[in-house]
């Protein structure tokens, strides 16, 4: 029976064959290995576990003032095409009780974004998830990207990106705290 790594080498190397190439060229003969490693750790967030990416660091809140983590690069693979997409996100939160440690914003971000995914549902993902696990006052998750599938395909238009927005509590309650937030970052 072939093993999983294998099927997947197979598959690949089948896809470039079809796509006209000779898959026992020197430089491609090793291809289906490179990309099969390559879209497994592009898609690793399908195999990680959300408890253990937080790792115990919620922390009882001392304050209650807005807490902003921004620039948060990130990289997923559209769902549509499976071409990259890429950009940052920011995230904003209004402590209740608990405070999150600073570092888990990233992992969280990355733990949405290593799957094939679509921007809308990966910025939703972020802000249901921290909600359930902070219950804050308020929180926001904005993204910023740019798409290849745009960029290289279809319409071609490089210089174009989207933003995402996911308002909860406050922030989509209150003008003043969204204001404030948008106007940070």
């Amino acid at each position: 029976m072939m093993d999983k790594d294998n099927k997947l080498q197979a598959i690949i190397s089948t896809m470039i064959s079809e796509l006209g190439e000779d898959i026992n060229r020197e430089g491609i003969v090793k291809t289906p290995e490179r990309v099969e490693k390559s879209m497994r750790f592009l898609t690793n967030g399908y195999h990680k576990d959300f408890t253990q990416i937080i790792n115990n660091a919620v922390f009882q809140a001392e304050c209650s003032e807005m807490v902003i983590v921004k620039e948060i690069e990130f990289y997923s693979l559209c769902e549509h095409h499976m071409l990259p997409f890429f950009g940052k996100a920011h995230i904003a939160y209004i402590p209740k009780e608990k405070i999150l440690g600073l570092s888990k914003f990233a992992r969280v971000t990355d733990f949405f974004a290593r799957r094939m995914q679509v921007q809308e549902r990966m910025t939703r993902q972020i802000a249901d998830s921290l909600m359930e696990l902070l219950e804050p006052k308020g929180l926001a998750v904005i993204t910023d990207a740019q798409h290849l599938c745009m960029m290289m395909r279809g319409v071609e238009k490089q210089g174009s990106s989207t933003r995402v927005q996911a308002m909860r509590g406050v922030f989509k309650t209150n003008p003043s705290t969204r204001t404030e937030f948008l106007a940070s970052i």
